[in-house]
């Protein structure tokens, strides 16, 4: 199976690995899923990483967060199309929950059109099934 992680998802891979559910573990770990995450969710990463010095015990350049994703976690980085931001545009968005990260809205529509389940916390995320989301929650 295909899945796109959320970057909550890839950080606990990465430095929190309890915060992942036995269920998620085992999806995670199964060899036989293609694990991936969005361009988006590596942009927030190196923002987070430039801004608030996040994992900078961890990864000493941008790059590192790349290569790691890449090399050390075997997820593929799926680019952003212009189908991709398609389904952006058409998605209704969670008003009445706050939800208004566009970096998650990007995510979600990443894992529509991609018709691949996305792993997260964010429970805002419930929101979208109806829109055609397939979520998996980290709970």
């Amino acid at each position: 199976m295909r899945l796109l992680l959320d970057t909550c998802i890839v950080l606990y891979l990465i430095q929190e690995r309890d915060r992942l559910s036995r269920d998620v573990s085992a999806l995670l770990s199964d060899y036989d899923n293609q694990l991936y995450v969005s361009a988006e969710s590596v942009k927030e990463l190196i923002v987070a990483y430039r801004r608030k010095g996040l994992g900078r015990k961890i990864w000493k350049t941008e790059e590192d967060i790349i290569a790691m994703i890449k090399e050390d976690l075997c997820i593929e980085i799926l680019p952003i199309r212009e189908e991709h931001i398609r389904t952006y545009a058409r998605l209704t968005i969670n008003e009445n929950q706050g939800h208004f990260d566009p970096s998650d809205h990007i995510i979600i529509a990443h894992a529509i059109t991609e018709r691949m389940p996305l792993i997260s916390s964010d429970h805002k995320f419930d929101f979208y099934i109806p829109q055609g989301l397939d979520y998996i929650c980290n709970s």
